[in-house]
């Protein structure tokens, strides 16, 4: 059975540009335990989302996740208007592409320099690591619009996943 932090997990396997980090490393980027980095990837191998090895993301099977299935297994909550870590059509690479909307919406985070509606992270750890690492912080915040988007949103972050998962491919 799969969990949100799996997801953060694969997301920033994808950030690594061909760097093969270790378990230790992975796990304190994303801000987890190394059991739980482990038990991750042990998760991802048998949903066939990584190689047997643990160590190539299999991004085409990651992406029609991704697209098709993440807003009905892993559905967004919001809440009030709180200080955060901008995400959803409010942060990069959607936002430049998403005009027609004033709402900002954010991780809860105390570094956060937005304000907007709360967007319950897929872990708790996703603004800290967010913050560390922009092209995850792009991922995730194409994995929330396609958690919370509407049609054209979705098709903008599927785009942009496409974008992300051909970048990761030529650097393999």
């Amino acid at each position: 059975m799969m969990k949100e932090l799996d997801l953060v997990v694969l997301l920033k396997k994808m950030t690594s540009k061909g760097r093969s980090l270790s378990l230790r490393k992975l796990a304190e980027e994303v801000g987890m335990s190394p059991s739980s980095v482990s038990e991750s990837l042990e998760r991802s191998k048998k949903a066939q989302l990584v190689d047997r090895n643990k160590k190539r993301v299999n991004t085409l099977a990651l992406q029609e996740f991704l697209i098709h299935g993440l807003a009905y297994v892993f559905p967004a909550e919001t809440g009030r208007i709180i200080r955060g870590v901008p995400t959803y059509v409010s942060a990069s690479p959607i936002k430049e592409q998403v005009t027609n909307t004033a709402d900002q919406y954010v991780w809860r985070c105390a570094k956060g320099d937005a304000r907007g509606q709360m967007v319950e992270p897929l872990y708790p750890s996703v603004p800290e690591a967010a913050l560390r690492d922009e092209e995850l912080h792009q991922l995730l915040a194409i994995a929330d619009t396609l958690r919370m988007g509407r049609a054209r949103e979705k098709e903008i972050a599927a785009s942009e996943l496409n974008n992300f998962i051909q970048h990761y491919a030529e650097n393999q």
